[in-house]
């Protein structure tokens, strides 16, 4: 089948990309790469089977490029992801992440797309009382950011209910792995990785007993791949382990996987930063066939020996 990525060339986005190409899919990127790397799809490049488009998802051309290329389903990564950038300018927020997320739709039902899967965040849970989050707990979006996705989300069955274009939504828990920067509000695990391979100092917010879940690229990228289908039809999915990590453990595993001093510096706790996080991947495994099949400490280790590799290029 074709799909289109949105945000195909960022982290995530570039995974799937290059998961659906060794699945024997034509694959269509729409990026703009404003923070997307080009890089991420050096691989890609190669098959005959791929093209780059580069654009926003508000560009008005959008509706015209679906309908030549006509996929059958439309991944929809692209997005403004930084909880503080939303605090600080929500109506850009609520312009890339609502009204891009309109304009997807609507360029889908011009291309006549079956399908749209949806990438949505725990930030729509706000503080959960139930840790794992149970996939069918109330939301409770805290920030610009959780209340686009939230609106994403509602725009998703609006269509659905009009067009008949189904949807599946996949909230991601801390995802890590390959190809994330660890530059502006990057993951902990690649500022981590970057730091303690580069020697410079490392720290800790709090006393480290914050917790989250953290599921790796891969096992994400497979959720992606099996809501593409048929499975999962108009529901929300979990995509997380269900497992807690305190932020000094991580930091622990991180150095061991690097070889380096695990002494991280310590500094207050940031203002709004959950205390816990976890969320229950059940749901998943039922719907959609779904589980994370790669470990922590396995994910872990393949990250910072891909970073490392990178440094020596």
């Amino acid at each position: 089948m074709r799909v289109l990525v949105t945000g195909g060339a960022g982290f995530i986005g570039s995974n799937l990309v290059d998961r659906l190409l060794a699945d024997g899919h034509e694959v269509d990127v729409v990026d703009d790469l404003s923070s997307g790397d080009a890089d991420n799809l050096s691989g890609a490049v190669a098959s005959d089977r791929f093209r780059l488009h580069v654009m926003n998802v508000l560009d008005p051309g959008l509706p015209a490029l679906m309908a030549e290329r006509q996929p059958e389903v439309v991944c929809h990564l692209a997005a403004q992801i930084s909880v503080r950038k939303s605090v600080a300018d929500p109506v850009h927020d609520a312009r890339v992440n609502v009204e891009g997320t309109a304009s997807v739709l609507v360029a889908a039902r011009e291309g006549r797309a079956r399908k749209v899967v949806f990438a949505s965040s725990v930030a729509v849970y706000g503080r959960p009382a139930t840790i794992p989050v149970p996939g069918d707990a109330p939301t409770d979006p805290r920030s610009p950011y959780a209340a686009s996705k939230l609106s994403g989300e509602t725009y998703l069955a609006a269509f659905r209910a009009l067009h008949g274009i189904e949807y599946t939504t996949l909230v991601l828990s801390n995802v890590y792995g390959p190809r994330q920067s660890p530059e502006g509000e990057a993951g902990v695990v690649s500022i981590f990785t970057d730091a303690l391979l580069n020697g410079t100092p490392t720290v800790v917010y709090g006393d480290g007993s914050q917790t989250r879940d953290y599921i790796y690229v891969d096992d994400v990228v497979d959720g992606f791949v099996r809501a593409c289908g048929q499975l999962g039809d108009g529901r929300r999915f979990n995509l997380g382990t269900g497992i807690q990590t305190t932020d000094r453990r991580l930091h622990s595993l991180i150095a061991d996987a690097a070889g380096a001093p695990d002494k991280p510096g310590f500094a207050p706790p940031r203002l709004g930063d959950l205390p816990a996080m976890a969320v229950d991947p059940v749901p998943a495994h039922e719907g959609l066939g779904w589980q994370p099949r790669v470990d922590l400490s396995t994910g872990l280790k393949n990250t910072v020996e891909w970073t490392a590799s990178r440094r020596r290029k």
